[in-house]
């Protein structure tokens, strides 16, 4: 009883404030150790056990998850970003990190010719992230301006990466460019490498460097085509055509000339002109062909005049091999050097491989040469083919059916055709073949095969009486018979 009376005097008697000081630190200090007794007191009412507390801030969300600073920082960079400018002129050393747009990166950007970075605000190099986990990769703060390659420059853009083509000024690294990206087959690459052309070249010096670049030019008209740009499509195809007619009116002038050194010269210098690539091969090949004709003929000239060689004798040349088609080439070759060596020019095999001609081609060519020759023998040959067993196997690229035709048109013997007509795999077409040149045994056989007695009865009219097909119908007839019982 005493005691609470004393306290309770204490405490009416006692006062928190204090009398007035000059000593200002002396009152700061109170005041620290006031507020740290009030914070000390305040732990008192929680439990010590706090571990298994959660820490909920207003908006609901438990405080130090990612989610909470996450926003915290949001929070906090905006209200930095309004203060900056103020802060910035009191020397304060608060301050908050910029957040950084993402690169712009568009098609529109791409046709301009230009790639580059747009951020919505400069950072300062001492700014501060309060998100690290937030930040771009840094392989994107590269230098975009770097000294890359024409080469490089392109495997970046098929790969999507940012870089500027500004950097290329002069007309060399330009092309550079342009055929690095014809190169590479990427027709957007293309197209943004001729639309930073367009922009940064007179039209005179592109048109000029695109007539030789055929799939460069091809991207530029489709282009313009599509963006409707008519007056600039119309120049250049205006230029286009005017230097494809003079191209070709030039490369006409060789049928007016009849000396074929001067024809052979006069092509020669044919292979430069700005032609398209399969334009200036087609070329190519037929300066080479006037070449080779030209060594055969003198060859098998002095031959035929020196009586030297049995073919030329037996069948005397009905005309020059100049000026001729390739094919027409080929069957003089097969018909007169057949034998020949490939190290030959006059070699049907040199022939073929110098000029890429394909298999069907050559075994037609070959056949009707080496049939016009009666040579059946090198007609076997030519469809004999020998497996890794050492077996043969007579096999053909143009069906047996068009050897069968060729062979007929040659008056091939009937044992010759019933040999490759019975090669032909069509039923039908095999008994279409047969009949219509004749080719008894074949059809006999083949109605045998089927097991068909009425066609073969009704066959066995079209044979002569008394001959070898007719006793071989009607042995097979009554075997039939004898089976069926």
């Amino acid at each position: 009883m005493s005691r609470a009376r004393a306290d309770e005097e204490e405490y009416w008697h006692s006062s928190k404030f204090r009398a007035f000081t000059f000593d200002d630190e002396d009152d700061e200090l109170s005041q620290l150790k006031e507020s740290k007794r009030a914070v000390n007191s305040l732990r008192d009412i929680v439990d010590d056990d706090d571990d298994d507390l959660e820490r909920v801030s207003w908006s609901g969300e438990p405080v130090g998850s990612i989610s909470w600073s996450i926003k915290e920082t949001a929070s906090s960079s905006t209200s930095s970003l309004e203060g900056r400018d103020s802060s910035l002129q009191k020397g304060s050393s608060s301050y908050a990190a910029f957040p950084k747009q993402v690169s712009s990166y568009s098609l529109s950007s791409l046709f301009k010719g230009e790639f580059c970075l747009s951020f919505s605000a400069l950072s300062d190099t001492g700014v501060k992230n309060y998100a690290p986990e937030l930040r771009r990769p840094k392989a994107e703060y590269k230098d975009y301006s770097s000294d890359w390659s024409p080469k490089d420059t392109v495997r970046r853009m098929q790969r999507g990466k940012i870089c500027s083509l500004e950097r290329f000024r002069s007309l060399q690294d330009k092309l550079v460019l342009l055929d690095e990206a014809v190169a590479g087959h990427d027709g957007n690459v293309i197209t943004a490498v001729l639309i930073f052309l367009k922009r940064t070249l007179r039209r005179e010096i592109l048109f000029r460097e695109l007539e030789v670049r055929q799939v460069a030019l091809c991207h530029l008209i489709h282009f313009l085509k599509e963006t409707g740009e008519q007056k600039l499509l119309l120049d250049l195809l205006r230029l286009c055509f005017f230097s494809l007619s003079l191209q070709l009116s030039q490369y006409r002038e060789h049928l007016n000339i009849q000396d074929v050194e001067k024809r052979r010269e006069f092509l020669k210098g044919c292979i430069g002109l700005p032609f398209s690539a399969e334009d200036t091969s087609h070329i190519q090949d037929h300066y080479t062909l006037l070449e080779r004709q030209i060594i055969i003929e003198a060859n098998d000239r002095h031959l035929e005049t020196a009586g030297q060689s049995e073919i030329f004798r037996k069948y005397p040349r009905k005309a020059s091999i100049l000026n001729m088609p390739l094919v027409t080439t080929l069957f003089y070759s097969c018909f007169y050097h057949y034998t020949e060596a490939e190290g030959t020019f006059s070699s049907p095999t040199n022939l073929k491989k110098t000029f890429k001609i394909p298999d069907k081609q050559y075994v037609l060519t070959a056949l009707a040469a080496r049939a016009k020759l009666r040579a059946w023998d090198d007609v076997d040959a030519l469809f004999t083919t020998k497996n890794w067993l050492g077996y043969t196997k007579k096999k053909a690229p143009i069906g047996f059916h068009r050897v069968v035709e060729i062979l007929q048109r040659n008056n091939a013997p009937v044992q010759v055709l019933q040999e490759y007509v019975r090669l032909v795999e069509d039923v039908e077409t095999r008994l279409n073949l047969a009949t219509k040149y004749k080719c008894h045994d074949v059809v006999i056989e083949t109605y045998k095969d089927l097991k068909d007695r009425i066609q073969l009865t009704a066959y066995k009219c079209k044979v002569e009486r008394g001959s070898a097909e007719e006793e071989k119908i009607n042995s097979i007839l009554n075997n039939m018979v004898r089976n069926a019982y």
